[in-house]
C-alpha cells in the first residue's frame, strides 16, 4: 500500500488545538532537529537517527512532526501493514524541554485522527511497548503477545576472543552447546524464507500468535508484509528446514548517538528450545560482531521462560554484562472507532 503524503493534514478537533502545535510531514531537512531530540533517549541508544532516512523512503509510512513556534518538538510515525488493515504507531519522541507538558498526548491523538481520516480501510491500530501495562491499558488494548527482553553489553574485540575460545566458527555449527541432534543453525536466502514462512504452516506454531515481530514491529504472515521485511537488512535463521523448532531474525549492527564506536544489535528469537536458541544467538553474534571495534549493545527478544537461562549463559559462559533485569515487550492492539 502506497501512502499519499501530498494530502493535506486533517482538521484538528477543538480539544487538541489549545496546545498551539502545528503538524507537518517529516523531510530530510528535519534530520538535525530529530538528532537534537535523540541525544538522551534510551540513555543515548536511540535507533531513530539511523532509521530516519529509510523511514522517509518507505511507501507505507508517514512520519509526523509536531512544531511549536516553527521548531520541531515531537515526532510520531504511522505505518500501514497487514494488507491495509492495520496501522502500526511507533517512534514517539518529544524534545527534552517539552516533556511533561502533554505534547505526547496531543501528538498521539492527532495521529489517531490522521489514521481515521486518511486510512478509512484500517481496522486496528497496533503498537509495541516495553513498560508495565496498567489497568487502563488492559481496558483499552488487547494483548497480542509478550516476549522477554534480554539486554547485554560487551566490547566487540573481547567477545570475538571469547567466541574463539568456545570454538564458534564460521560454519555456524556448534555441537558443544546443541541440545538436539539437528545440524544448524541455517541462514536463509529470500526464496527459502518465502517458501518456509508463507508456503507452509511450519512456522505458525513457533511464532507468537502467528506473528513475526521484527525490531519491535509485528507482522502477520502475509505476502505484503513479507515484501516489507525482505527489503530490510536482516539475517534469518532456523534450526531445520523440514521441521523447525527455533527461528530468529537479526538486524545488522547500527550506530547510536551515545558516542563513537557504539553499536546496537537487535535479535528477535522464536521458539522454546534453549539449546537451539543459544546456537542461533551465537551464530548471529559471530557473524555481526567479528568485524566491529568498540562497544555493542545487544538486545534479544525471546520466550519469557527462557530469559533466566539465557541471562545466565550470557554472564557466565560468554562473560558479557547484563544491562537490565527482566523486562517485557508487549504487542497490543485496539479497534479503530
Amino acid at each position: 500500500m502506497k501512502i499519499d503524503t501530498s494530502l493535506s493534514m486533517p482538521q484538528l478537533p477543538e480539544a487538541l488545538s489549545h496546545a498551539g502545535l502545528q503538524f507537518t510531514v517529516a523531510t530530510e531537512e528535519d534530520f538535525e532537529d530529530i538528532m537534537a531530540m535523540s541525544q538522551d533517549i534510551y540513555g543515548g541508544l536511540d535507533y531513530l537517527p539511523t532509521r530516519y532516512t529509510s523511514w522517509l523512503q518507505e511507501t507505507n509510512r508517514i512520519v509526523i512532526l509536531a512544531r511549536k513556534h516553527g521548531k520541531v518538538i515531537g515526532l510520531e510515525s504511522v505505518c500501514v501493514i497487514d494488507e491495509g488493515e492495520t496501522v502500526l504507531v511507533e517512534g514517539l519522541r518529544v524534545a527534552p524541554q517539552e516533556r511533561g507538558k502533554g505534547v505526547a498526548g496531543v501528538l498521539l491523538r492527532f495521529c489517531s485522527e490522521l489514521v481515521k481520516s486518511r486510512f478509512p480501510e484500517v481496522k486496528v491500530t497496533r503498537l509495541t511497548r516495553d513498560d508495565q501495562l496498567g489497568p487502563k491499558d488492559y481496558q483499552k488494548y488487547r494483548i497480542i503477545t509478550k516476549q522477554g527482553i534480554l539486554l547485554v553489553r560487551f566490547r566487540a574485540e573481547e567477545l570475538k576472543q571469547r567466541l574463539s575460545e568456545l570454538g564458534v566458527g564460521e560454519d555456524l555449527h556448534y555441537p558443544m552447546i546443541n541440545s538436539s541432534q539437528r545440524a544448524g543453525p541455517l541462514r536463509l536466502d529470500h526464496p527459502t524464507i518465502q517458501r518456509l514462512f508463507l508456503g507452509t504452516d511450519l512456522m505458525q506454531p513457533i511464532l507468537p500468535n502467528a506473528t513475526i515481530i521484527q525490531d519491535w514491529q509485528p507482522f502477520k504472515l502475509l505476502s505484503s508484509n513479507m515484501a516489507i521485511l525482505l527489503k530490510k537488512d536482516i539475517d534469518w535463521m532456523v534450526d531445520d528446514l523440514s521441521n523447525p523448532s527455533v527461528a530468529s531474525l537479526c538486524t545488522f549492527p547500527f550506530s547510536v548517538p551515545i558516542g563513537d564506536n557504539w553499536y546496537y544489535l537487535n535479535i528477535d528469537m522464536f521458539g522454546k528450545d534453549v539449546g537451539l536458541v543459544r546456537q542461533q544467538f551465537l551464530g548471529h553474534l559471530q557473524r555481526h560482531t567479528s568485524s566491529l571495534k568498540g562497544h555493542v549493545m545487544c538486545q534479544m527478544f525471546l520466550e519469557p521462560q527462557l530469559w533466566e537461562s539465557m541471562a545466565h549463559f550470557c554472564q557466565h559462559t560468554l562473560g558479557v554484562e547484563l544491562v537490565k533485569e527482566y523486562r517485557e515487550q508487549c504487542v497490543v492492539e485496539a479497534d479503530i472507532v
